[in-house]
């Protein structure tokens, strides 16, 4: 009994490993012909369990096309594994930078419209408290804009429907949807991004986003210090801050690659 389940078991690993293959990612799906071809097994078994799996929301059927994609649980399950092992991985890390730059560093993620902190760690007598699990907006700070770096204009549409994006905040360089998209093409090009004064008078700050294994962005790296303190070293903190972003990428299993000038922009 325990050989047939776990005979079953890689069968179903199989499936989810061709959805999650090149080849489904470009179709945005995969039939159950083609699934069959590539795990070698007959039509009506791939169909029997694509249904099973579809019942508990591993995998998902688009009701027109009829294809089957990775579906929702499996994508929640895999975020709640992915934020805990980034915790673990950043943390190390984080300490390092913060006594390298003598600043409280964030490890930070998107949620909605607001940034999340997840952890903060300081390596000064300076000590920015009650971050933790506090959310505070996208447009006006550093961790917001490289949270955003794989958004599209049509993606901030979305998730910014209307209104004026400095609400609250005067001194934000960010008041319109095409401010934002130009601070985050910023962001692309160094690699990093930069605020000085904008969420908090006498507050600037630096962040480098963290990317997971296929290259999409989960985090940041949020380094936040007094003006008198960082100010004149705000580029150099995020030359430091985007390496070290870059080492966590390397340990969520990110390779480097080139990355391409996006060529959309708002009008």
């Amino acid at each position: 009994m325990e050989r047939h389940q776990g005979h079953g078991l890689r069968r179903d690993i199989e499936l989810l490993e061709a959805l999650g293959s090149a080849e489904a990612q470009r179709a945005g799906g995969l039939g159950v012909v083609r699934l069959a071809q590539l795990v070698g097994r007959e039509k009506s078994q791939v169909s029997r369990a694509l249904r099973a799996l579809a019942e508990e929301g591993i995998v998902e059927r688009d009701p027109d096309t009829l294809e089957y994609r990775l579906g929702w649980r499996l994508f929640s399950l895999v975020a709640r594994s992915v934020e805990n092992r980034l915790v673990r991985v950043a943390e190390p890390i984080m300490r390092g930078l913060s006594t390298d730059l003598e600043e409280t560093v964030h490890l930070c993620v998107l949620r909605d419209r607001q940034v999340l902190t997840l952890l903060s760690i300081s390596g000064h007598s300076f000590r920015a408290h009650g971050w933790e699990g506090r959310g505070v907006p996208v447009p006006c700070t550093s961790a917001g804009r490289v949270l955003l770096l794989d958004s599209t204009p049509d993606d901030l549409y979305v998730r910014f429907p209307g209104g004026d994006l400095s609400a609250g905040f005067p001194n934000s360089s960010v008041r319109t949807l095409s401010d934002l998209w130009a601070r985050i093409q910023e962001a692309r090009r160094d690699g990093y991004a930069r605020v000085r004064e904008e969420f908090e008078d006498a507050l600037v700050g630096v962040s480098a986003p963290i990317r997971d294994f296929r290259g999409r962005v989960v985090a940041a790296l949020n380094v936040s210090a007094p003006a008198e303190r960082l100010g004149s070293r705000l580029d150099e903190a995020g030359r430091i801050t985007a390496a070290a972003a870059g080492t966590v990428s390397a340990q969520m299993g990110w390779e480097a690659r080139p990355v391409r000038s996006a060529q959309a922009w708002l009008t």
